[in-house]
Formats: C-alpha cells, structure tokens, sequence
C-alpha cells in the first residue's frame, strides 16, 4: 500500500513502509475542522497550514524535488496566515522591546518564519526516529509555553504514535510528515504570538542547517555517516549528527537520543524563558 524506502543505516538495509506522515495530516486536520465547528477560531488557519505542508510534502515524496525548489515550497503555506490575519503584528524581541511589523508582519515575517522551520526541520533526518522525535518535543515546548494548547491535542498524540513506530524502524513518516510538522510548529507559533519561544526551540535544527547548507554551497560536500559494525561514525562535521558521530561513533538510536536531549534542553531553555521573561 506505502511505497518503501532503503534503510541504509541498518546492516542488512531492509525496506521500510514511506510516508506515513499522511495519518498525521489527516487526524489533526479532522481534529481540528472538529474544534473549528465548535468556535475555536484559530483552529481553521492551523488546518489549512498543515494541510498545504503535507500536500507539499507528498508531492516531495513523489518527484524528490531538488533543494533550490524545496526551500520555496513552505512560502505557500504562509498564504493562509497571512489571509486570515492570524498572529499579532507586534513581536515581542529579546533586545529592543516590542515592536509593531504592521502589514510588513503578514507579507514578509510570517513567509520567512514558515519557510526557515519547515526547512530546518525538514533537514534533520535521515535516522530512525530523528524527524519524529524532535519536531515532536518541539512541539510539546510551545503547547507548554501558550494558551492555545487545546490546537495541539491531538496532533501531539498521533506525531507521538508515529514517532514510536518510527524509533523502532518500522516506519517512517517521510516529507509528508516532516514538512506538516514543521508548518505545525510554525503556524502555531504565529497563531500563539510565541515566535520568540519558536526561535529557541529550533536554534538545534538551525545549528544543523547552517552546516549542511555552508558544505553544499561553499565544498560541494554532502554529509554521510559510514556504518562500521554495528556502530555510525562520520569523517567529517557536516551536520550535528555528522558532528557528534565524528567525536563519539555511537549506534542509531544512541545518536538519536544525544540529538533529542540537545533539542530538549533549548526547549526547556525556551519554556522557562517563556515563564520569566
């Protein structure tokens, strides 16, 4: 039913079912048209997002897009944000106070912030469980951190399931998943007013973007991590995987574990800034 993909990060590198990010679209979109049929306003802009994320994602899963088209692709989903004037256009920033964006808000901020998460968080994957996992607690942080926790019920709860099923290799979620995920974050976010809160919670996955994105432009040099035994190691720094697989050759799910810890600790970091600040 699923088209499958290699696993080339297991000895025998079995196939393994693609694309189950669909059930992700499509529970949190009917949960959501759900709650918007019950006047939560804010439930509709959510739905229409994650509905274009994981249209584009499928489409990327289908025709395996290049790069320079993918990076565009998420500038779509903005449109229903900035439509339904979702957001406030005064942004709260950490060094010079509030300040009010006006229209430039809608047409310029909001399209950035959609397209730089879906992105970064779209390019840290490749491990079992990695592209579940951490958009997940991501997700969890700015549920924890806003008012309008009730959007993300359900999401969490079916990104939750996938990501177990995922970690244990049985599934993976493909850039159907990934690119809804990252819309989700990034929707939500602007729908909270908690962009702020967003910015720490992804500094990880755009630590890992920087990287990979300076050795594509600048060495033409893709990262990979080589499988000896049953341990990954990398002989370069072209990622944060890449990177800590360098420094500390571990297996699979160990590595996952060290990059979901770092990405909870900024999420912690970002919650508890979110309460102090």
């Amino acid at each position: 039913m699923f088209p499958k993909a290699i696993d080339h990060h297991k000895p025998d590198k079995p196939l393994i079912p693609n694309g189950f990010g669909v059930f992700y679209v499509l529970a949190s979109v009917v949960y959501l048209f759900l709650l918007y049929f019950f006047d939560i306003k804010n439930a509709l802009p959510l739905a229409a997002c994650i509905l274009f994320g994981g249209f584009m994602g499928l489409i990327d899963d289908w025709m395996d897009l290049r790069w320079r088209y993918k990076a565009f692709l998420p500038l779509f989903a903005s449109l229903p944000l900035a439509a339904l004037r979702e957001g406030n256009s005064t942004m709260a920033t950490y060094i010079f106070g509030k300040i009010d964006f006006g229209i430039f808000f809608y047409i310029i901020i909001i399209p950035l912030i959609v397209a730089v998460v879906t992105n970064t968080v779209n390019q840290l994957g490749g491990l079992n469980g990695l592209e579940t996992i951490c958009p997940l607690i991501v997700m969890v942080g700015l549920m924890a951190a806003s008012k309008e926790r009730v959007l993300l019920f359900l999401p969490i709860a079916v990104y939750f399931v996938l990501a177990c099923f995922n970690f244990k290799g049985k599934i993976f979620v493909g850039n159907t998943g990934s690119f809804a995920a990252g819309i989700t974050l990034a929707s939500y976010a602007v729908i909270a007013n908690i962009e702020q809160t967003l910015l720490i919670c992804i500094l990880p996955f755009a630590f890992n973007s920087s990287l990979i994105l300076l050795n594509r432009l600048l060495f033409r040099r893709r990262a990979r991590l080589i499988m000896k035994e049953d341990l990954l190691h990398a002989d370069h720094r072209r990622s944060l995987v890449t990177l800590i697989a360098h420094y500390r050759p571990s297996k699979e799910h160990e590595l996952v574990g060290i990059v979901a810890l770092i990405v909870a600790f900024f999420a912690t970091i970002a919650v508890l800034v979110w309460l102090l600040w």
